[in-house]
């Protein structure tokens, strides 16, 4: 019966001490690596309490009781919470670095407790501490080798030309538009999806990048001051842009100048030659910096395609393209200053516009059972949503908006938006907590509903929704925001 106790409470300790480290890294992934993001800057801070304080004051004060606790409530707990997220944890290298290093140091202790009968109660802080710190160690380690092998294969491609994109919207798709652009004449590559952190692009660097490659497109992101700097100071880029700049991530940030002035560290490039800037981030001029954003005229942007006009050096070119959203125009804008940039004629870029494809999640239009579909859920700007909205409102059919707001954004915003959702769509319906009281309360559409299990949306939209209707998909926040 000892040993059988003995066990049960080996084999338990091991199970407990693993189920919350997979707790850890999960909520560490979403937030950078970052502990004090986890704790501080959580959006749901009471799974902290429910899956993780109070199973650890458990296992202290429920003594033989906790193996009760542990496998029916712990247990069938965590495997609902992780069932049930949206954005689950991806099993890259570091997270199966930390595993494994959690594991095998939960196991060292329970053995030698176990064989020195030393240990009154497996410890469980300890190893989730000692594997944290270790493993915050090792991925130091591996990114200064990381670095200096991604460094050393840059320098190995003889003339590469870099372009770094930042900006608080539209950096992915100055980048697509970009490298879709400047593929029509040279080697290009680009950064894929949306990675754009110094630890992502290097990784990106090592595994992917040819070595054929001509121009390297890179996006650069940013969540605190010096976040552009080291991409930037790594890169080296000859030609960068800062697309249009906003109150995006002031949960971070704090103020519009401190994001204007982060965007900016991409300027102090050591190989900088030429820079395009859009104008809501500065007027201060610069010899190696063009401006744009103003130079765009006669704007038809409709739920099928998008046409305008573009005024460059001194020629007006004529654009149509199938990217849809009057925004869009501003960082094709970007995009064409580029590539005049590398010496592609108006006629070539013309028919590159023209043959753009539209970004994913991002004003994708969409045909299904009759129903036309617009998803934009990659987009969490103002501007970008209320292009959206009303391109929507061209729309002759019923209107319907799936939307859990803006995220790290202001209730001054999110008002802004709630009274254009207000003029505009027939059914709302509005996913997760954040926001989900204030537009509650401010929303005067008949047909709304709050919808905290984002699981039930194809059920809502079934049947709600009938051929004929527009759906707008703005903004997907996963379900831990």
């Amino acid at each position: 019966m000892f040993d059988f106790e003995i066990l049960t409470a080996f084999v338990t300790n091991v199970l407990f001490v693993t189920v919350l480290g997979w707790y850890l890294i999960t909520n560490l992934q979403w937030y950078d690596y970052k502990l004090s993001r986890v704790i501080l800057k959580h959006h749901k801070p009471h799974w902290h309490v429910m899956y993780f304080f109070i199973p650890f004051i458990a296992y202290y004060t429920t003594d033989e009781f906790f193996p009760i606790f542990f496998y029916f409530a712990v247990l069938p707990s965590i495997f609902v919470w992780h069932k049930k997220l949206d954005k689950k944890l991806v099993l890259t290298w570091r997270v199966k670095r930390f595993l494994i290093l959690l594991i095998s140091l939960v196991l060292f202790q329970d053995v030698l407790c176990t064989l020195k009968e030393a240990c009154g109660t497996y410890g469980v802080l300890m190893p989730l501490a000692i594997a944290y710190i270790g493993s915050i160690m090792i991925e130091k380690f591996l990114f200064v080798a990381f670095k200096k092998e991604a460094k050393k294969k840059l320098s190995s491609i003889q003339n590469l030309q870099i372009v770094a994109i930042t900006g608080s919207y539209g950096k992915t798709s100055i980048k697509n538009f970009v490298a879709e652009i400047l593929s029509t004449k040279y080697n290009v590559y680009a950064t894929p999806r949306s990675v754009n952190t110094l630890g992502g692009i290097m990784r990106d660097v090592n595994e992917s990048l040819p070595a054929d490659t001509e121009i390297y497109v890179c996006e650069a992101g940013a969540r605190q001051s010096g976040d552009i700097y080291d991409i930037t100071t790594f890169l080296e880029p000859q030609v960068v842009v800062v697309g249009k700049v906003g109150e995006a991530h002031l949960e971070y940030f704090k103020t519009l100048k401190n994001i204007i002035a982060t965007k900016l560290e991409i300027m102090q490039s050591p190989r900088l030659k030429r820079a395009f800037i859009h104008t809501s981030v500065t007027d201060e001029p610069h010899d190696k910096v063009t401006f744009f954003g103003d130079n765009i005229q006669n704007i038809d942007a409709n739920i099928d395609a998008t046409t305008f006009e573009l005024k460059i050096d001194d020629d007006i070119l004529s654009l149509n393209t199938n990217i849809l959203g009057s925004f869009q125009t501003m960082n094709i804008e970007a995009a064409v200053n580029i590539a005049k940039n590398f010496s592609m004629s108006n006629e070539e870029i013309i028919k590159a516009v023209r043959k753009l494809t539209p970004v994913e999640h991002r004003l994708q239009k969409i045909v299904a059972g009759g129903k036309i579909i617009i998803d934009d859920g990659y987009n969490g700007n103002i501007d970008g949503i209320l292009e959206g909205v009303r391109l929507c409102s061209l729309h002759e059919g019923r209107k319907v908006i799936v939307t859990p707001g803006l995220v790290e954004s202001s209730d001054e915003l999110n008002l802004k938006l709630i009274d254009a959702i207000n003029d505009v769509f027939d059914i709302v319906i509005v996913t997760g907590a954040l926001n989900s009281a204030l537009f509650d309360k401010n929303l005067t559409v008949t047909n709304k509903t709050i919808l905290h299990d984002k699981s039930k949306i194809q059920d809502v939209l079934a049947s709600q929704t009938t051929a004929g209707d527009i759906i707008l998909f703005a903004n997907d926040a996963p379900n831990f925001i």
